[in-house]
């Protein structure tokens, strides 16, 4: 059943993740993804909205969308973790071999010394 739920993922380039605020109002972004065993894994700088609303609330609902975040699929729900560094490597090596030009802006990341995360959703 849960990898029904992912097969709209397959082949897309984006999806649109949906976290929460304590008020309970929805922030979609448009990210990039990688899958792997029904996971999807998204990362992204840890001083972001994104990491702070899943460490308070893992609830999320996601959909594969465009660059600009129109949703192309039906949104689900799923739940979000930030991951250790083991799984965080695993993550950074299927969004690498997805994402050729992802290499670039991880050495952006390093010059400037912002630490990365790696996100894991599971539907």
């Amino acid at each position: 059943m849960k990898h029904d739920k992912l097969a709209q993922f397959a082949h897309q380039k984006y999806l649109n993740l949906e976290t929460y605020r304590k008020n309970g109002k929805p922030v979609p972004t448009p990210v990039w993804f990688a899958q792997d065993d029904g996971v999807l894994y998204v990362y992204t700088n840890v001083n972001t909205g994104k990491v702070k609303r899943i460490r308070n609330n893992p609830r999320v609902r996601l959909a594969p969308c465009d660059a600009r975040g129109k949703p192309k699929g039906t949104w689900v729900e799923g739940q979000a973790r930030i991951v250790d560094a083991a799984e965080a490597d695993r993550g950074h090596q299927l969004l690498n071999q997805k994402y050729s030009w992802k290499r670039l802006g991880d050495i952006w990341a390093k010059l400037r010394r912002s630490k990365q995360v790696v996100i894991a959703i599971e539907v």
